[in-house]
Parts: C-alpha cells; structure tokens; sequence
C-alpha cells in the first residue's frame, strides 16, 4: 500500500502544471475550447458535442442510450431511459435559450449568461 502512495507523492508535481492547463478559469476558456472551428462563437452544433462528454461518459456500454441503471445512484428513481437524441435536443433547448440575439451562435456573453 505503501508504493503506490509514494509513487503518486512523486508525480504530482510533476502533474500539477498540466493539470492546471487544463482547468477552465473564465468564459473565454470555455468558449476557446468549445470553439471548434475558431470563428469565436459557438455553434449549436459545438455546444452539443462540448457538453456531450457526461453522457459519453455515463453509457457504460457505448449503444447511445443512457440506461436507468448507468445513471448515479441517487438520480435512478426518478430518471427513464435517455437517448443521446433526446440528449441532444436538450441542449438545443437550452442553447435556444442563452442565444439571446438569435443568430444561431453562443458569443462569450451569451456563454456566460444563464438561460432564460
């Protein structure tokens, strides 16, 4: 038990820098890296793919449907079965919602702001 703690006290310092990269500390980060063909805005399409990494990450078996039992315990109850079209279209809602001006696209200020 000891080795692996030890081993872990020597390369996280070596991992602090990257893992600091990587955090997200302002709306311009968010959108730089929501941003993926770098036109400074985000598209509905971006903001889909960006914020799909949760359910990418719950589907245990990869078939594109969140299963009741893929979800955390404390939300099965209450939760169906959820597929990543109906996923999607979630976030169409709610990208629908922040795009405040209308032109099919998230500016920073849109990002930063909660829907409505």
């Amino acid at each position: 038990m000891r080795r692996p703690l030890t081993a872990l006290a020597f390369c996280l310092p070596l991992l602090l820098p990257a893992l600091a990269a990587a955090q997200v500390r302002s709306t311009g980060d968010y959108l730089s890296r929501m941003d993926g063909d770098g036109d400074g805005k985000v598209s509905l399409v971006e903001y889909q793919d960006w914020l799909s990494y949760g359910f990418d990450a719950m589907d245990k078996n990869r078939n594109g449907v969140l299963e009741v039992d893929e979800f955390p315990p404390s939300r099965r109850s209450a939760q169906n079965a959820l597929t990543r079209e109906q996923h999607r279209a979630q976030l169409a809602e709610t990208f629908r919602k922040q795009d405040r001006n209308r032109d099919g696209s998230l500016d920073a200020r849109e990002l930063a702001s909660p829907p409505q």
